[in-house]
């Protein structure tokens, strides 16, 4: 898959069509439920206060998706969270077009600032190469190990 062909759309949630709501909570919960083994309360309530950041093919199909969360929600900081790719979509580096477009489009909501995420501790590498730095110990979430990171302004 060829990410730089992808549509990036970032909308609130009351912008979000019912197909579209539909695929995004499809792929968040067949990576995070399924393919993770993990039960875990996905619709946390929070999603309408967040925008919501979709890479969709030419055809519409999600292929990419995070969730951009406000500062004072989740943490204190703004955050990102929800970060997932289509399985079949992975080995190209989707996932770090993903978080360069996240980042670049929590900065155009709510000005450049620090971005704290509750990062799974397995992709802490990941999120370093994106400027994220641990900012404590490994917690378990949901049977989950995972730390807190933050990326400065």
């Amino acid at each position: 898959m060829n990410s730089t062909s992808l549509n990036w759309r970032c909308l609130p949630f009351d912008a979000l069509h019912a197909r579209t709501l539909y695929a995004l909570l499809q792929l968040r919960t067949e990576v995070f439920v399924m393919e993770q083994n993990c039960v875990f309360q996905d619709m946390d309530g929070a999603d309408a206060r967040c925008f919501h950041l979709l890479g969709e093919t030419a055809d519409q199909t999600l292929v990419a998706y995070a969730r951009l969360v406000p500062a004072g929600l989740k943490f204190n900081e703004a955050s990102i969270g929800r970060v997932v790719t289509l399985p079949a979509a992975r080995g190209g580096g989707l996932g770090h077009v993903l978080m360069r477009e996240a980042v670049q489009a929590l900065h155009g909501l709510w000005g450049v600032q620090p971005i704290r995420i509750g990062a799974q501790a397995r992709l802490e590498a990941f999120y370093r190469q994106h400027g994220f730095e641990p900012i404590g110990p490994i917690y378990i979430e949901d049977g989950i190990d995972h730390i807190e990171m933050l990326r400065p302004a």
